[in-house]
């Protein structure tokens, strides 16, 4: 089982490591906090809890602000 992850100009094709996988685990792994980035499961906008499924394409897009 495998998932699209999309994240600024990287575009691969990742295993499902185990069951329940969620977007808050590929932010672990990438090291990116939840607080700056807003993730999309097959275009649709979602939160970290959400598991991810065979075929999603997932999409983290960075959050930019300042003042």
């Amino acid at each position: 089982m495998s998932f699209v992850l999309k994240y600024k100009s990287l575009e691969e094709e990742k295993e499902i490591p185990h069951e329940n996988y969620t977007i808050k685990d590929v932010l672990n792994e990438l090291e990116l906090s939840a607080q700056t980035i807003v993730s999309k499961q097959n275009g649709e906008l979602v939160i970290e809890d959400t598991v991810i499924n065979d075929d999603d394409e997932i999409q983290l897009v960075q959050i930019i602000y300042g003042g």
